[in-house]
């Protein structure tokens, strides 16, 4: 895709590390020349311990905003001028916007994650969820899915209090579930979807040790992984050969981008103008 560039864009990047594997900039580039938007949108690495440069760099240089991942989601919290409501509920950002000077934070990844679900044909409401991770993300999924009138989710992960800390924020509906092959087989046999919320599985990260829980999934059972590098993880890889519905990071991500870029330019982005531009980007390698 070619962007057309001219010298009144405005700037607007992802930020992380690693970073280069975004598909961000695809996409949010193709819907600004498709709204007809003056907006370019980079990749941008950034080391943590390097954070506070790169925001003093971009307000300098006249940053629009940008969107954050790994590691930034929390580590931006005491970085913000201001902070949206639900983002201040998740304790994490994925967009910051970059307003005379001063940066708001918003969590797109929440409501973006329960779009994506109900695009899935997915609805949420009443619904068991087993979620495997304590991090940003899984903060998102956990509160995007109470608020969506999820009937109970379960949260666990390799430490227990950080595990506590997610369910904690859906009081009523969360609860939480040791971290070994026997209790996470006995959460999947009653749950109807199952979330993986970990790096496990992504490109350059680990795997999980044992994946013979998915075994005990109802065989209507959705298996979700926010992974999209790559597309398919070992862990729908194998719900997959096990003929369990999956679907992986990549609704998740064109969601949240749609949402984000409302944010950034302050404008309605309707989701059947710019889909159709988005699912086809996404099935490239």
């Amino acid at each position: 895709m070619n962007v057309t560039l001219t010298n009144t864009a405005k700037k607007l990047c992802i930020i992380g590390d690693p970073v280069t594997h975004s598909k961000s900039p695809l996409l949010q580039n193709a819907m600004c020349q498709a709204l007809g938007l003056d907006y370019v949108y980079l990749c941008q690495p950034v080391k943590a311990e390097r954070l506070g440069e790169f925001l003093a760099a971009a307000k300098e240089l006249g940053y629009a905003g940008f969107n954050a991942t790994m590691p930034f989601k929390e580590l931006l919290i005491p970085c913000l001028d201001e902070l949206d409501p639900l983002a201040a509920k998740l304790g994490a950002v994925n967009t910051v916007c970059i307003r005379e000077g001063r940066l708001y934070g918003y969590n797109t990844d929440c409501p973006g994650y329960i779009a994506a679900l109900r695009a899935a044909g997915f609805e949420p409401a009443g619904k068991r969820v087993l979620l495997l991770g304590a991090g940003g993300a899984a903060k998102a999924v956990a509160v995007g899915l109470g608020d969506a009138g999820a009937a109970q989710v379960t949260v666990a992960n390799r430490t227990a209090a950080k595990a506590q800390a997610v369910a904690g924020l859906i009081p009523g509906q969360g609860r939480t579930a040791a971290w070994n092959a026997e209790t996470l087989a006995a959460e999947a046999a009653g749950c109807d979807l199952i979330v993986n919320a970990t790096s496990l599985g992504m490109a350059g990260q680990g795997e999980y040790d044992d994946l013979s829980f998915l075994e005990r999934l109802p065989r209507t059972a959705l298996v979700s992984d926010l992974i999209y590098h790559p597309a398919q993880t070992e862990f729908l890889r194998r719900a997959s050969e096990l003929g369990r519905a999956t679907m992986n990071g990549l609704p998740l991500l064109m969601r949240q981008a749609i949402l984000g870029l409302e944010k950034f330019a302050g404008v309605e982005v309707p989701p059947e103008k710019v889909v159709p531009i988005l699912e086809p980007l996404l099935s490239q390698p």
